[in-house]
C-alpha cells in the first residue's frame, strides 16, 4: 500500500503541474481562398476565463463578418467570406498570455464551394457533413457559430417559421451560459436601410410562451436605432437569473412580408465556487445513487476497475407512456408530467430508431430515450468492442467538453458520461461516437411537481357581481387546470370565464355571475389541487327606513324620507297617483341611499297620500301628510296637561325599535299650566332614577326618559302620565328589540361571509354548509327599522362536527 502511494505520488503532479500561459491549445496560423470560411481555435486551462480577439491590435467585436463564441473552455473566432484585406496578423489574450497567429490568403486557388477551414482535424471529424449532392445554401440568415449547421439538431429547436426565411438579422442572438444570480443579455441587430417600416420584434421561450407579457423585474427588452448607421438593436436582459430559465429561446423579426428567425440556448448554472487542483478528484468513489456520499476515496475501485452501475429509470417512463399512448392523450400526458415543450418531444419521438442495426465498434449502444428529474444526475453508459477505443460524446451535435457538471468515464470496455444536476438545459439528443459509427438517444428532463402555495378562498356574491379566484403555485409559468364542479373550464364558453397570470399568481374571472354559476370551483396543477364554494344570492331590495305619515301646520316644512338597500335605485314620487314635479317648493333629493321629497311652506292643498315607488321592483312605499289647522282657544285660569306625540296609544306606529346594547332616550314635550308631574310605569311598576340603568328627568315643557344598554328584557310597553290640577293626559310606548344577523369566517381567512340576509327573530340559529374540520369563528349584528348596529367581537373559534 505504501508503494502504491508512491506511485501515485511520482506519476501525478507531471500532470497537474499549470502550465505558465492560460492557453493548453494555441491557435495557429492558417491559409484560404477568397471566399471560404476560416475558424481558429483557442483552449484555456479554465473554463471561466475572459477571452479578447484581436485583429491588428484592435479588439473585435461580434457581427455579421466576425462570429465570436465560446463553450466550457473552447473559445473559436470564425472569419466569414474571406477578402485580401482579411490577411492581417491576429492575437487572442487570457488575462496576462497573448497568443499571436496569421492569416494568409492563396490567390492562386479558389474554390468555388465555401468550406470552413478547421484548425483541428479532430473537431472537424465531431461535425457532421453537408450532403455532398446538393451545393451549400447561400448564408441569407447571417453567420452561424460553426459555419455549418449541424445535422443532429433537434427539429424542436429549428425556427418556427410562417414565411420563408429572408435574412433581416445582420447578428443573431448567441447561445450563452450564466450562474443563479448573475445577469445575461442577448442582442439582435437588424438592418433597416432596405425597410419600409421599423420590423417588429417577439422573444420566445420554447415554441409558444411570448416573453412580452413577462417583463418584469427579471426580464426587461430594449430597442435601440442608430440614425447613422440606420440599424436596429434589439435586447432582452435577464436579471438574476433562475434556475428554471434554462431551455430553448428564440427571436423572430418581421417586416411586412419579410421574416427571419433565430434560436438560442440558455444554461443557468448554481453558483461557481473557486477550486484548486485537487490529485484526491482522481480517486472519487463513483456512485449512481443521488443520495450517496460520492466523497470518500476509493482507491480499489481505480485499481480493479470494477463496473459501474447504471443508474436505473424512474418508475414511470414519460417516453415509454408517450410511445403506447394514443394522440388524443398527449396533452393530459404533458400536463400530469410537467413537459413544457410538448410538440418538440413528439418530433423528438418521432425521430428515434425503432430498430438499430448491429454495430461492430459498439458491443451495448445508449438506450432510446433516458429521462431525470430535474436537478437531479444522470449516466449514460455504452459498451465497445475495443477497451483502447476513444469515444467522444455530442449534445444536439456539438461535442460535450468535461466540467464538473459533465463526467467522462473509462472503465474497462465501458464508457460513462454522467451529468450532474440536470437543468432544463440538459434536456436534449445525446450520442456517442467511434470514428464514423455512433449511438444516439435522447434525454427528457423532468420538472418538479408544481405545489398550491396559497389555496382558493369561498365566495359569496350577489347576482351580476365580479368574482375572482385567486390562487398562488409554487413555480413561475406553471399550467394549471380549473374544474367547476369536475368539468375543466376553457376559454371557449363565450369569454364567460377569464385566466389570468401574473408570476406564480392564477386568477379565474367570472364576470357577470348568475345562479347557474354556484358550485364548487377547483384548480390543478400536476402536484396538488385546491377546492373553494361559490354561493350566489338574488339582489333583493331592502328597505332600511320606511316613510311616516306626517301632521304638519301651515308655513312649516313636510319632508317624506326613506333609506333602501341600493344605492344606485332610483325612485319616483307620487301625490294622490301623479307624479310629483318639482318646483319652487318641492324638492326632490337622492343621495346614496337615501330619498328624500321636502315640501316648503305646507298648505292646506298640499294634504294628501304621497307614495315612492322604487325603478325595477314591484312594491312602493306610502305615508299620509296631515294639515293641521292651529285653532286658539282662551283659558282664561288653568291648561289641562297635554302629551304631545306624532303617534299616540296602542298602535303599530306608537312601537319603537331599538338596537340591542343601545342607548334608548324618550324626549316627550309637554304641555300644562301649572306645570304638569311625570310618571313613568311599565307595566303595574314606577320606574325611579334608582333602577340602574333607567333614569327619569324633567325639564320647562319636557319629559325625557333613558335607557342605557338597552337589553332584550327591556322590552315591553312604557306609560307616560302627566297630572296637574286642570287634568292628566296619558301615553303608550312599545320599545322592541327586533333582528339578527349573523356572519361566520374560516380562522385563517379574512373574509365573512353572511348567513342570513332577513334578521333573524330567534336567539337561536343553526349554522350549515360548513366543512367538517375546519375551524370558523361567528360575530352578529343587531337590526331595527333604523339600520344595522356595529358587529359583535368574533366568537371563540370553533370545529363543526357532522352529526
Amino acid at each position: 500500500m505504501w508503494r502504491f502511494w508512491k506511485c501515485i505520488y511520482l506519476t501525478y503532479p507531471a500532470s497537474l503541474t499549470p502550465s505558465v500561459s492560460a492557453f493548453t491549445k494555441k491557435p495557429k496560423s492558417q491559409t484560404a481562398e477568397i471566399g471560404a470560411t476560416v475558424i481558429f481555435e483557442a483552449e484555456t486551462e479554465k473554463p471561466d476565463v475572459k477571452v479578447r480577439w484581436q485583429r491588428d491590435s484592435k479588439d473585435i467585436a461580434s457581427s455579421y463578418k466576425y462570429t465570436i463564441s465560446a463553450e466550457g473552455n473552447i473559445h473559436s473566432l470564425t472569419i466569414n467570406n474571406i477578402v485580401q484585406e482579411d490577411a492581417v496578423g491576429y492575437a487572442v489574450i487570457a488575462g496576462v498570455s497573448k497568443v499571436k497567429f496569421e492569416l494568409k490568403i492563396n490567390e492562386s486557388e479558389v474554390k468555388e464551394p465555401k468550406k470552413a477551414v478547421s484548425p483541428d482535424p479532430a473537431v472537424a471529424e465531431s461535425k457532421p457533413e453537408e450532403p455532398k449532392e446538393a451545393p451549400p445554401a447561400p448564408d441569407t440568415s447571417g453567420p452561424t457559430t460553426d459555419g455549418v449547421a449541424p445535422e443532429g439538431q433537434s427539429e424542436s429547436h429549428q425556427p418556427d417559421t410562417r414565411q420563408d426565411l429572408t435574412g433581416l438579422f445582420t447578428e443573431k442572438p448567441k447561445s450563452g451560459e450564466v450562474n443563479v444570480g448573475e445577469n445575461i443579455t442577448f442582442i439582435a441587430r437588424v438592418c433597416g436601410e432596405s425597410l419600409l417600416k421599423k420590423p417588429t420584434v417577439k422573444w420566445f421561450k420554447g415554441k409558444w410562451m411570448d416573453l412580452a407579457s413577462k417583463s418584469g423585474k427579471h426580464l426587461q427588452l430594449k430597442e435601440h436605432y442608430d440614425r447613422n448607421s440606420k440599424v436596429y438593436t434589439f435586447e432582452m436582459h435577464i436579471i438574476a437569473a433562475k434556475a428554471n430559465y434554462a431551455g430553448a429561446y428564440r427571436c423572430e423579426v418581421s417586416s411586412r412580408d419579410k421574416f427571419d428567425s433565430c434560436n438560442f440556448d440558455l444554461a443557468v448554472h448554481e453558483a461557481r465556487t473557486t477550486e484548486g487542483l485537487d490529485i484526491r478528484t482522481a480517486f472519487r468513489r463513483t456512485s449512481t445513487d443521488a443520495g450517496e456520499d460520492s466523497g470518500e476515496l476509493d482507491f480499489s475501485a481505480l485499481l480493479k476497475k470494477r463496473a459501474v452501475q447504471v443508474s436505473t429509470e424512474p418508475d414511470v417512463d414519460v417516453w415509454e407512456i408517450l410511445q403506447k399512448a394514443p394522440p388524443s392523450e398527449y396533452e393530459k400526458i404533458a400536463f400530469q408530467y410537467g413537459i413544457t415543450d410538448l410538440r418538440g418531444m413528439l418530433k423528438r419521438l418521432k425521430k428515434m430508431k425503432k430498430e438499430e442495426k448491429k454495430s461492430a465498434a459498439f458491443l451495448r449502444k445508449l438506450d432510446p430515450a433516458y429521462q431525470v428529474e430535474k436537478g437531479h444526475k444522470i449516466k449514460l453508459q455504452v459498451e465497445v468492442a475495443n477497451p483502447d477505443a476513444e469515444v467522444k460524446w455530442l449534445k444536439n451535435g456539438q461535442p460535450i467538453n468535461p466540467t464538473g457538471r459533465y463526467i467522462f468515464e473509462s472503465v474497462g470496455n465501458k464508457r460513462f458520461l454522467t451529468i450532474n444536476n440536470c437543468t432544463l438545459a440538459d434536456d436534449a439528443a445525446y450520442s456517442c461516437m467511434i470514428g464514423e459509427e455512433k449511438t444516439v438517444t435522447e434525454l427528457f428532463v423532468k420538472e418538479p411537481p408544481v405545489l398550491i402555495v396559497r389555496n382558493l378562498e369561498d365566495q359569496m356574491v350577489m347576482k351580476g357581481e365580479r368574482v375572482e379566484f385567486e390562487c398562488e403555485v409554487s413555480e413561475e409559468g406553471a399550467q394549471v387546470k380549473w374544474e367547476k364542479d369536475g368539468v375543466e373550464l376553457t376559454r371557449d364558453e363565450s369569454f364567460k370565464y377569464r385566466f389570468k397570470k401574473d408570476g406564480c399568481k392564477h386568477v379565474l374571472i367570472i364576470n357577470d355571475v348568475t345562479k347557474e354559476d354556484c358550485g364548487h370551483y377547483r384548480v390543478k396543477t400536476n402536484g396538488g389541487q385546491s377546492l373553494a364554494e361559490l354561493m350566489v344570492q338574488e339582489k333583493q331590495l331592502e328597505v332600511y327606513q320606511n316613510i311616516a305619515d306626517l301632521t304638519v301646520k301651515a308655513k312649516d316644512q313636510a319632508v317624506f324620507k326613506c333609506e333602501v338597500s341600493d344605492e344606485n335605485v332610483k325612485g319616483i314620487w307620487y301625490k294622490n297617483g301623479v307624479e310629483v314635479k318639482p318646483d319652487a317648493r318641492t324638492h326632490i333629493t337622492h343621495i346614496g341611499r337615501i330619498h328624500k321629497l321636502t315640501i316648503d311652506d305646507v298648505k292646506p292643498e298640499d294634504e294628501g297620500d304621497y307614495t315612492f315607488v322604487p325603478e325595477g321592483y314591484a312594491f312602493n312605499l306610502s305615508a299620509k301628510l296631515n294639515f293641521l289647522e292651529v285653532k286658539i282657544d282662551f283659558v282664561p285660569r288653568q291648561d289641562p296637561p297635554k302629551i304631545h306625540l306624532d303617534c299616540m296609544g296602542r298602535t303599530a306606529e306608537s312601537t319603537i325599535l331599538v338596537v340591542a346594547g343601545n342607548k334608548l332616550r324618550l324626549d316627550v314635550p309637554i304641555t300644562g299650566d301649572p306645570a304638569p308631574t311625570v310618571v313613568w310605569t311599565k307595566g303595574e311598576k314606577v320606574l325611579t332614577d334608582s333602577d340602574g340603568r333607567v333614569h327619569v328627568e324633567s325639564t320647562k315643557g319636557h319629559c325625557i326618559f333613558t335607557i342605557e344598554g338597552a337589553e332584550r328584557q327591556d322590552e315591553g310597553v312604557y306609560s307616560v302620565i302627566v297630572r296637574n290640577p286642570a287634568g292628566e293626559d296619558t301615553a303608550d310606548i312599545n320599545v322592541k328589540v327586533v333582528g339578527y344577523v349573523l356572519e361566520r369566517k374560516k380562522k385563517k381567512s379574512y373574509r365573512w361571509m353572511r348567513l342570513n340576509f332577513d334578521p333573524y327573530k330567534e336567539t337561536t340559529f343553526e349554522a350549515k354548509k360548513m366543512i367538517e374540520g375546519v375551524a370558523y369563528e361567528m360575530r352578529i349584528y343587531a337590526v331595527n327599522a333604523i339600520g344595522m348596529s356595529r358587529p359583535s367581537a368574533a366568537s371563540q373559534p370553533f370545529v363543526p362536527v357532522d352529526i
